[in-house]
């Protein structure tokens, strides 16, 4: 999933909540809906990125015998 499609599917989730909210016209909503989609984008950017790290085998294992 690049980028765009991220973004695309932050705006409509928040575009659900602002819906269910009610108190928004429909014109706000989707301006609405994109920054908050923005501002969710950026907050990934913020941390630190955590996950389990490549194992690299340091060289080649050459069985006797073969």
């Amino acid at each position: 999933m690049n980028e765009n499609d991220l973004r695309d599917c932050f705006a409509m989730f928040s575009m659900v909540g602002w819906l269910m909210n009610g108190d928004y016209t429909k014109e706000e909503i989707p301006f609405l809906s994109y920054q908050m989609a923005d501002a969710m984008l950026e907050a990934r950017k913020d941390g630190e990125e955590l996950g389990i790290a490549a194992v690299k085998p340091k060289r080649r294992y050459n069985r006797k015998g073969a």
